[in-house]
């Protein structure tokens, strides 16, 4: 009969786990983070919408072209694209849409819509 040890043959499964539940956290943590830069980017996009509503609303007077061209600066400057504006009478209707990458390869838009006006009772 062989003598073979069979107290050597556990040495090293302990790192093997530890490496494994680290590498799962991690992983974890980019999606978290992933998910967190997409709300985020939603929440810029209504604030670019509700903005630039407000914006081209106090402008309706002038005409759809000048209420829409005020909409689009305060939307641009913070950092989201126009994508739609309609102004009927006085309301003025914005559709936003903000480009977000989370993750490399990960390429996400959020897309935001905001009215202004006057008060309808």
């Amino acid at each position: 009969m062989s003598s073979v040890s069979t107290e050597g043959r556990d040495r090293g499964s302990a790192s093997l786990w530890l490496l494994a539940v680290g590498l799962t956290l991690v992983a974890g943590s980019l999606a978290g983070a992933a998910v967190g830069a997409a709300r985020v980017a939603k929440h810029q996009a209504r604030v670019a919408a509700d903005f630039g509503a407000l914006a081209g609303a106090a402008r309706a007077l002038e005409g759809p072209t000048v209420a829409c061209a005020r909409a689009g600066e305060l939307v641009a400057a913070n950092g989201a694209r126009l994508v739609d504006c309609t102004v009927e009478g006085l309301d003025l209707q914005l559709v936003v849409e903000l480009t977000v990458t989370p993750l490399p390869g990960l390429t996400r838009t959020a897309r935001a819509v905001a009215r202004a006006g006057p008060i309808r009772a």
